[in-house]
């Protein structure tokens, strides 16, 4: 039996912004990552902007949000196709190993071969292991090591 039939996926709306916010909040606490709540607010506007290149999906489970993922489309310089960068996935600790996050990723590559997108990409936290045992299966390591340099949040 599917451990994760009975789960729906589906793009975040208006209805779903308290839900999404325990779950971001959880979310930042997990990265020990400090958002304020302006650009959390900005953040959740531009998920539902059909103009913006962003996304959500949000998992529930028996009507409850259980987990999202939330998406950037961009262009490449490499490709025809954009790419869809997988930016922020979270399960609730309550429900995970029941392959809601797979669930969660394979639903952003159903969207992306229907938009004609080149890949699906996205990054962990090199101290994430259990996540990554699913990404090991699902994906595969580009070899690349991401460096940044922050300017303004």
């Amino acid at each position: 039996m599917d451990i994760t039939s009975d789960v729906t996926l589906n793009p975040v709306t208006e209805a779903d912004k308290e839900a999404w916010l325990g779950l971001w909040a959880q979310y930042l606490i997990f990265y020990k990552a400090d958002i304020s709540d302006a650009v959390t607010e900005l953040s959740w506007q531009r998920l539902l902007d059909p103009k913006e290149p962003m996304g959500c999906i949000l998992a529930r489970q028996g009507g409850k949000a259980v987990g999202f993922a939330n998406h950037v489309q961009h262009r490449s310089t490499w490709t025809r196709g954009d790419y869809l960068y997988l930016e922020d996935l979270f399960v609730d600790p309550s429900v995970r190993g029941q392959g809601i996050g797979g669930k969660l990723i394979g639903a952003l590559y159903e969207l992306a071969a229907q938009a004609g997108f080149s890949r699906v990409y996205w990054h962990t936290h090199q101290t994430n292991s259990t996540a990554m045992l699913l990404y090991d299966r699902i994906g595969e390591r580009s070899g690349f090591v991401h460096y940044q340099h922050l300017l303004n949040a």
